[in-house]
């Protein structure tokens, strides 16, 4: 397909990742999107589909590096260019330092910054012989500071936001636009109306991060011109503290 132009959305979930594959579709591209379990992403694939887009859906560990080696090389090969890769993969569990394991802190370092160094590699290869592309990473309130009972976030989330500084800076001069985005506050989520229900009240009054605004951020960073690229950018509702 010479012609189609594709947004990777890694970590596309029933939010945030899902809003910003259809936001992508919605202008042309194709959305390839990926997580462990593929038959999740039937919903989402149909959604898309049923609102005239286009979209695949992959099963993919993006922890592995095998897996993700031929994640990018298979939609290269069968589906088209990688025009736009998202890095949406979270992880955001709260455990007290002292009853934390090795597993645990590794497993969400594994998922929240050595995924988006795997995935981040992998693009840059096949975007910088074309000069083009944009690589975006879906921070955190913990990119920028550490949190009572939430170190292994923030060390994976304070990783990403390195990786990403270096990869703008390294990438920038051959046309690849890497930006850092923290998501400040809640997301308009079935975690949180179910979890956090005084807080997801807080809809009515445009007080939790909408998907689809998150979304359109996102796409307006696709599209800057070179001459003023954004690296990082930060996005939170209206009452949020900070």
């Amino acid at each position: 397909m010479a012609d189609a132009k594709v947004a990777l959305i890694v970590g596309a979930g029933e939010a945030t990742g899902g809003a910003i594959a259809r936001r992508f579709a919605r202008e042309g591209f194709i959305a390839c999107v990926t997580r462990r379990s593929p038959e999740k992403l039937r919903p989402l694939v149909d959604r898309i589909e049923a609102e005239g887009g286009k979209a695949r859906a992959f099963g993919s560990d993006a922890r592995r590096e095998v897996q993700v080696v031929e994640l990018v090389q298979t939609i290269e090969r069968e589906v088209g260019p990688i025009e736009v890769c998202v890095f949406n993969i979270g992880g955001n569990v709260r455990f007290p330092i002292r009853e934390m394991t090795t597993r645990v802190y590794t497993k969400v370092w594994e998922m929240g910054a050595l995924a988006g160094f795997l995935a981040g590699r992998e693009v840059a290869k096949v975007m910088v012989p074309r000069g083009r592309g944009t690589i975006l990473f879906t921070g955190a309130t913990a990119s920028l500071r550490g949190g009572n009972g939430f170190a292994a976030f923030a060390g994976a989330k304070h990783a990403l936001r390195a990786l990403a500084q270096s990869m703008a800076r390294e990438l920038g001069p051959e046309g690849i636009h890497v930006a850092h985005v923290v998501i400040d506050g809640a997301i308009d989520t079935p975690f949180i109306r179910d979890s956090f229900p005084e807080r997801y009240a807080l809809r009515e009054r445009a007080g939790i991060l909408d998907p689809e605004a998150i979304a359109e951020n996102y796409w307006q960073l696709h599209r800057q011109p070179r001459s003023a690229w954004t690296h990082e950018l930060d996005l939170r509702p209206w009452m949020e503290r900070w």
